[in-house]
């Protein structure tokens, strides 16, 4: 059966069940081979690297020790061994509304020192990774790596030389916008694309990253700008927590094809999201429309916005318009096996997002845990191992390198 078949015949009995948390994953014809075995000895015995989870994030507020198991988030210690989880970049995430306070610089700070406190606490458990030879060597010695990676270039605030700054505090790459334009580039999220692209502060932000040995991540900024880092960077970029616009069209967030092609002739790689909204196109019009629909309620009937408001709202509209409509296991696959067949096995990557898209994610992806659920799904598409072993973390592991090579010239 093609990818583009499986994908739709298993939509359509998404459709039909209506999504849920609850759901479990359609069945579907089997493999003549039970790969389940083998993908959970191959995730345990192969380094898997998640390029985007939000942990420092979510525990800023209502600190939880994820060094044990918890009740909330998609990660924590027990769960990333069970599912063989070696090396998660933290990301460092600053809102888009603090850089015109003033405040981005400070907040990314109180991030790291989070992460470092994460390790300092639990140093028979978790290790800070600065390179790809201390994830190797972290690995080897049964620790979980916690590279870190910047979610939002505003922390930069206008001086070149907190790229260094930051690069000596462990950052290893940088996204360089999020939902709003920034001093550095525009958009996806944002209507006003002040610089048609990067502005000239990030064209030398792009060209001091190259210098320090920082990867460059394209994940959130417009395509103009994606164009513009194209022509800037001498070593590969990456898209830390992104998916195919091909299943979504016509969504500047995702990557298109013609962009990543050109990110794979850079070397470069699309690191896939597990958000349901970047994933399939039911779910990225379901958001939309529900808040469309709890505006015109709440102004019909007189109501202020709040939270009990819109949780009364979300019985009201699931039971009038069924509940939010997960991608699946295999809708996620289709991604990975779009990119392949585009641009080869080469230029693709995990970054689930995990801790940051919410209750959106896949049947059957649901935490940490499940990446053997994803290999099993490679193992029955076909993959060969050494191809899965370079989705898991190789592809990155490779990248890193060529950014640590071209800083070192």
């Amino acid at each position: 059966m093609s990818v583009r078949i499986f994908s739709i015949f298993t939509a359509a009995i998404l459709i039909t069940a209506c999504g849920s948390s609850e759901q479990t994953e359609p069945a579907l014809p089997q493999p003549a081979v039970d790969n389940t075995a083998h993908a959970a000895e191959l995730a345990s015995s192969s380094i898997i690297i998640d390029t985007h989870i939000d942990v420092p994030y979510r525990v800023v507020d209502a600190w939880e020790d994820v060094s044990v198991a918890t009740d909330g988030g998609d990660f924590d210690y027990p769960r990333a061994v069970a599912g063989g989880l070696n090396a998660p970049f933290m990301s460092i995430y600053t809102p888009a509304g603090l850089e015109a306070e003033g405040q981005s610089k400070e907040v990314a700070e109180s991030l790291i020192d989070l992460v470092n406190r994460i390790v300092s606490d639990s140093p028979d458990k978790f290790a800070i990774a600065l390179s790809p030879a201390d994830i190797e060597a972290q690995f080897a010695a049964g620790l979980i790596s916690l590279p870190m990676g910047m979610e939002n270039g505003s922390p930069i605030e206008g001086d070149i030389a907190n790229v260094q700054h930051f690069f000596d505090r462990g950052i290893r790459y940088i996204t360089l916008a999020h939902g709003l334009s920034n001093h550095i580039s525009d958009s996806s999220y944002d209507e006003n694309k002040q610089w048609e692209g990067l502005s000239e502060f990030g064209v030398e932000v792009v060209k001091e990253m190259n210098r320090v040995g920082i990867m460059v991540d394209i994940s959130h900024v417009s395509d103009d700008a994606f164009w513009d880092v194209m022509k800037v960077t001498s070593v590969p970029a990456i898209a830390s927590h992104s998916s195919a616009r091909h299943f979504t069209p016509d969504w500047e967030r995702n990557i298109a094809d013609d962009m990543i092609v050109r990110l794979a002739e850079n070397g470069g790689a699309v690191m896939i999201n597990y958000g349901s909204a970047f994933l399939v196109q039911r779910a990225q019009e379901y958001g939309p429309a529900k808040r469309e629909a709890l505006a015109n309620y709440l102004e019909m009937n007189g109501i202020e916005e709040s939270e009990d408001a819109s949780a009364a709202f979300d019985e009201i509209y699931a039971t009038e318009n069924g509940s939010y409509p997960y991608a699946t296991l295999n809708e996620t696959l289709d991604h990975f096996d779009h990119i392949v067949q585009l641009v080869g096995v080469d230029h693709v990557g995990i970054g689930s997002d995990y801790d940051g898209v919410g209750d959106s994610l896949p049947i059957g992806l649901k935490d940490v845990s499940s990446y053997p659920s994803l290999v099993k799904g490679f193992l029955d598409r076909g993959y060969s191992d050494a191809d899965i072993q370079k989705i898991l973390g190789g592809n990155l592991l490779r990248i890193w390198r060529a950014v640590e090579a071209g800083a070192a010239q």
